[in-house]
């Protein structure tokens, strides 16, 4: 009883049929921007690095580098 897969044909409102979704677009960060972080909370911008593939940001006091994509970062 060892029948092949085959082709399959899936229903139109299948989840197995969407296209991919497009990532959301990279948020550009400036110096002195204020950013909200998940985990450490709020800060400023204190250096933009390359093409914006990390920033330099200090958190009242403590400083961290973010690199791109920021998925925890959002521009205040």
């Amino acid at each position: 009883m060892n029948q092949s897969a085959g082709s399959r044909r899936y229903l139109p409102s299948s989840p197995f049929n969407r296209p991919a979704q497009a990532a959301p677009p990279v948020e550009l960060f400036d110096v002195g921007d204020r950013v909200s972080h998940d985990q450490f909370g709020l800060g400023r911008v204190l250096a933009v690095e390359g093409d914006n593939d990390a920033v330099l940001i200090d958190f009242s006091g403590r400083q961290g580098r973010i690199l791109s994509p920021y998925s925890k970062l959002t521009k205040l």
